[in-house]
């Protein structure tokens, strides 16, 4: 699976993309355009942390997709294979996109660091939220069984209605995303 197969930037500032996902599938921001915003969660394969919010990843998607809302996983290790990552998606069971991003393009346009992450985007691209998307995991001793702060859905339910996120950014916590040169 060849993943990126045009990268250049809009006048906006929007990277113009062309990504295939695990199903085969290519996505690019056009999908964007009818959407009230646009959620991207950075994850890798052998992240512990990030697979343990695939769940919550795939709860979030199932309530807020019918309000407008897009959602799609980036797959932020460039240095795993196309089929691990299909074979990952597929074992964890997310219930949207997993985007092949081999040039990082997603993660150089948020900034995003670490995941699990998420972003939040207007459908022209513009940043509204990055972060993390509970406080579930603040560090590799601090755990709660339930997290008692939900950034990710306060950022989408401000977004939805009309306001920007009260927290435009939170520091999210997990696994470090190794950047290319």
């Amino acid at each position: 699976m060849g993943a990126v197969f045009a990268a250049s930037v809009f006048a906006g500032g929007l990277p113009s993309f062309t990504l295939r996902d695990t199903r085969d599938a290519l996505h690019s921001p056009a999908e964007w355009r009818d959407k009230k915003a646009v959620v991207l969660f950075f994850t890798m394969t052998d992240c512990p942390l990030s697979n343990g919010f695939v769940p919550e990843m795939n709860r979030i998607r199932a309530a807020y997709e019918s309000r407008g809302i897009a959602f799609f996983a980036v797959q932020a290790d460039t240095t795993v294979s196309d089929a691990e990552v299909q074979k990952h998606a597929q074992e964890y069971a997310f219930t949207f996109p997993v985007l092949l991003d081999p040039r990082q393009v997603l993660a150089k346009m948020t900034g995003a660091t670490t995941v699990p992450e998420a972003a939040v985007l207007s459908p022209a691209g513009k940043l509204l939220y990055l972060g993390r998307i509970d406080n579930r995991s603040e560090d590799f001793e601090i755990r709660r069984p339930e997290p008692t702060e939900f950034d990710l859905r306060d950022a989408l339910d401000a977004t939805l209605a009309g306001r920007p996120p009260a927290h435009p950014r939170t520091r999210a916590f997990g696994c470090a995303i190794t950047r290319l040169p």
